[in-house]
C-alpha cells in the first residue's frame, strides 16, 4: 500500500492526527500557508508538511496554491465543512457535560425590540426554565438598531429584532413575519373609515416611534408624506400605542401587539391590507463568540424549536 492511498473509514478515524485538521482549518481561514504559520507562530515548512500529511491520509489534494494564497479543491471544501462541524462539536463539549451533570448556573442576557409577540419564543423560554431553573434570564428592550449594536459589541449574546442588511458576524434564525397597520383612536374623526390611498393622510397629526421605526415604514411614510406633522414620539411600541389610544395622533403599530384594542373597538385600522408593510423578525446571535454555558444552552433550545417548525 502506498503512503498516499486513502485509508478505510475505520482506519482513518483511528490513525489520523486531529491536529492536522485544525492546521488545515487555520490555513483556509488565514488564506494561505504563510499567513497560517504566522498566526500559529510556527515555521512555514512545518505547516506545509502538516497539510501534506493530511492529504496523504485522505488520499486527495485539498488545496491548490495560487498567487493570492490557496484555493480549496472539491475535496478541500468537503473537508472544511467536516472540520468546522468537528470543531463546533468540540466547543460544545463543556456545555453539554454541564447540562448532563445538571450543574448549570449563570445568566442569559437577551436584548429585544419592544412588543415582540411569539408563542414559539415564549414556549422556548418556558421549556428552558424547566430544564435549567438555576439560570437567570435577563431581557432588555431597545430600538432595533441598539439590539444590533449590543450584539456586535458583545454586550449581549442573543437578540430579537429586525435587520435591514446582513451582518457577517451574526447568525440569523427567522422567528416570524410581522405586519404593521396605521391606527387611530376611537375619538379620531376617521374612526370607522378605510383610506383608499395613504396620501390622503398626509396632513394628519402623527405619532412616530423614532429609532424603533422599521425602515420599510420610514420609506412608506416618506413616499406618501405621512408624519410631516408630528404630535407624539415614543421610542417604545407600547408607549406609542398609549399615545395613539389617547388621541395624540395616528401611527403605525404591529398588528399582533394591538389585537385586543382593535377587538374591543379602542383602535381602528385605517389602511387596506394591501398597504400593510411586512418584514421578518429574527432571533440573532453572535457567530463565533466565547459563549458561557447558560447562553449556549438557551440558543440550542430556541434554535432547536424554531427549526422543528414547518416552513411555509
Amino acid at each position: 500500500m502506498s503512503d498516499n492511498r486513502p485509508l478505510t473509514d475505520s482506519k482513518f478515524a483511528s490513525r489520523v492526527d486531529w491536529n492536522l485538521m485544525r492546521t488545515f482549518v487555520e490555513i483556509v481561514r488565514a488564506g494561505g500557508i504563510g499567513a497560517a504559520a504566522r498566526q500559529l507562530n510556527k515555521q512555514q515548512p512545518s505547516i506545509s508538511a502538516a497539510l501534506k500529511r493530511l492529504e496523504d491520509h485522505v488520499g486527495a489534494t485539498l488545496l491548490h496554491r495560487t498567487a493570492s494564497g490557496v484555493e480549496m479543491t472539491a475535496a478541500g471544501k468537503a473537508m472544511m465543512a467536516l472540520c468546522e462541524d468537528m470543531l463546533e462539536s468540540a466547543r460544545l463539549v463543556p456545555h453539554q457535560i454541564a447540562q448532563a451533570t445538571r450543574r448549570v448556573e449563570g445568566v442569559v442576557r437577551i436584548q429585544i425590540v419592544s412588543a415582540v409577540i411569539s408563542t414559539e419564543f415564549d414556549d422556548a423560554i418556558a421549556s428552558f426554565h424547566r430544564r435549567h431553573p438555576d439560570i437567570r434570564i435577563e431581557i432588555r428592550v431597545s430600538p432595533w438598531r441598539q439590539v444590533l449594536d449590543a450584539l456586535e459589541q458583545g454586550e449581549v449574546e442573543v437578540g430579537i429584532g429586525y435587520d435591514n442588511s446582513v451582518h457577517g458576524n451574526l447568525i440569523y434564525e427567522p422567528l416570524f413575519v410581522e405586519r404593521q397597520q396605521l391606527y387611530c383612536a376611537r375619538s379620531h374623526p376617521l374612526f370607522g373609515y378605510r383610506i383608499s390611498q395613504p396620501k390622503e393622510l398626509k396632513d394628519e397629526a402623527f405619532v412616530l416611534t423614532g429609532e424603533d421605526e422599521i425602515e420599510i415604514i420610514t420609506h412608506l411614510r416618506r413616499r406618501y408624506r405621512l408624519g410631516t406633522r408630528v404630535t407624539g414620539l415614543a421610542e417604545d411600541i407600547n408607549e406609542a400605542r398609549r399615545l395613539i389610544l389617547c388621541g395624540v395622533g395616528i401611527g403605525f403599530l404591529p398588528i399582533p401587539a394591538v389585537r385586543t384594542e382593535v377587538e374591543r373597538g379602542a383602535l381602528w385600522p385605517l389602511l387596506h391590507a394591501d398597504f400593510e408593510p411586512s418584514y421578518e423578525i429574527f432571533l440573532l446571535a453572535r457567530a463565533e463568540p466565547e459563549r458561557n454555558t447558560a447562553t449556549q444552552l438557551f440558543i440550542d433550545e430556541v434554535f432547536r424549536r424554531l427549526r422543528a417548525l414547518p416552513r411555509a
